[in-house]
């Protein structure tokens, strides 16, 4: 028996962190568990909300557009239900938070489990607005040292069919390390800043070198946190689907933990190290990670000037634009 009370509402646990920490492979983990489903990066529920609040309360009293705004919306077909589900879901609340609720238990269902949750990654910076929609729910935040981050962003971010993260920033142009270093720093900052609001019942902190290194250990501690019974089965998630003579990042195919595969020390040069720390080294600090403090390069310390002058001038810092799917 699980020991998450029955009376558990649905989603229970939102998987976030800055895109390209890993927060994939957390998600395989949990949709692993016999008893909860994780969908992937649907998005649906802070966009759905931003458009019926209108900036007016918390939590809005459901409507006919509110429904139709979810069907449409681009992502939410990742959640696999179809239109008479969702319909059904929506004449059975009252409020938005309820509709939602509703539509995760639909999903748990076709899942055959009765937990569900989702894994957004940039819901990070929305953790107190989501608590404050889902009260009971709890938040896993996937940190990753941002130069790994960085070195996968690079290869990620600027591709011909679309740009994403920090690619659609204008500064990119110019110095796309800098813009990755800024853009992680902004993302786990919001994260670091939810977490402290909510404390530690609701918001639990893993490190991707964790997940990869151990992560018997890890589904462990992610369980005791849920309320969830362990299953090795979490940490066994690529069993019937790993490929890995195949192409493609190891995403596609599915690949066991495996360490290494970004490394900074090794793969990321000296200045764009200084860079890189120049920019995110507090944050990098109180994060758990070295920020290598040694005095910049002139032309690294040209590069770190620019881009704090380009963030300070475009208000890139206080605003959110910094974590984008």
């Amino acid at each position: 028996m699980s020991n998450v009370m029955t009376t558990a509402r649905n989603p229970i646990v939102f998987a976030v962190g800055c895109a390209r920490s890993g927060t994939t492979l957390l998600q395989r983990m949990l949709d692993n568990h016999p008893e909860l489903a994780v969908a992937n990066d649907t998005h649906f529920i802070l966009s759905v909300i931003d458009k019926a609040l209108l900036g007016d309360g918390n939590d809005p009293i459901m409507t006919a557009k509110i429904v139709d705004d979810t069907l449409s919306y681009y992502r939410f077909s990742r959640l696999g239900l179809n239109e008479a589900q969702v319909r059904a879901a929506a004449e059975n609340a009252r409020t938005y938070s309820g509709f939602v609720s509703n539509l995760y238990d639909v999903f748990g269902s076709l899942h055959g489990k009765p937990f569900a949750g989702e894994k957004t990654p940039s819901y990070c910076a929305s953790i107190p607005k989501l608590s404050s929609l889902f009260p009971d729910a709890k938040f896993i935040h996937l940190m990753r040292d941002g130069r790994d981050v960085a070195l996968s962003v690079l290869e990620w971010a600027d591709r011909r069919d679309r740009k994403r993260g920090p690619a659609r920033l204008e500064f990119w142009e110019q110095d796309p390390l800098a813009t990755t270093a800024l853009w992680w720093s902004r993302s786990v900052r919001r994260a670091m800043e939810g977490a402290d609001l909510l404390g530690p019942d609701l918001v639990l902190t893993l490190h991707h070198r964790e997940l990869v290194a151990d992560s018997e250990g890890s589904t462990r501690r992610v369980c005791d946190f849920l309320g969830l019974r362990y299953s090795d089965a979490m940490a066994r998630y690529y069993e019937g689907k790993e490929n890995p003579g195949g192409t493609g990042s190891a995403k596609r195919r599915w690949l066991r933990p495996t360490p290494g595969l970004r490394d900074w020390r090794t793969q990321m040069s000296v200045e764009d190290r200084e860079v890189f720390s120049g920019l995110a080294g507090d944050v990098l600090e109180v994060a758990g990670y070295d920020p290598e403090r040694s005095a910049a390069g002139d032309s690294a310390n040209r590069r770190i000037n620019a881009a704090r002058a380009w963030s300070l001038n475009h208000g890139a810092l206080a605003g959110t634009s910094f974590q984008t799917a």
